[in-house]
């Protein structure tokens, strides 16, 4: 993953993402089983959000609650690639990863894996006392492994 600047990415002041909450990925305790229908949802959700002229999408593991406070299974990453893949193969407008709670290091390897433009990290510097308990941000490790 090359950074980029902001504007260059979205030259609009204001741009519209939006984001697509994936179903829960196998190993979440939400997890119903049917691999096909989060590819389904995503794709779908994809479709509409494209049509309607959003300026990017951003996908997120969100329904994979309760969340790991820092790591990710190795399930969860190799599924949101192969589906964030499939995102971007029928997307042609910036697309962006965030791996919930706060994985920068698996959002890093899915978005260079799938060819994304950006990723989001809930808490990048500082600390914040969350659901998970105390998260704290990694950017000086983050920020390192961009390039």
């Amino acid at each position: 993953m090359v950074p980029i600047q902001y504007h260059d990415l979205f030259p609009k002041s204001k741009p519209l993402i939006a984001c697509i909450h994936l179903l829960a990925l196998p190993g979440a305790p939400l997890y119903k089983g049917d691999l096909q229908g989060i590819y389904d949802r995503a794709l779908a959700e994809t479709a509409i959000f494209v049509e309607q002229g959003v300026d990017a999408l951003i996908v997120e593991n969100f329904r994979d609650v309760p969340f790991y406070p820092n790591r990710v299974p190795t399930e969860t990453i190799a599924t949101m690639a192969a589906v964030c893949r499939e995102i971007r193969n029928n997307c042609d407008i910036p697309l962006g990863i965030n791996v919930l709670r706060n994985d920068a290091d698996a959002a890093l390897s899915v978005a260079t894996a799938i060819g994304a433009d950006f990723i989001r990290i809930n808490v990048h510097n500082a600390a914040v006392l969350t659901d998970q308990g105390l998260v704290q941000g990694r950017a000086y490790d983050t920020l390192r492994k961009r390039n």
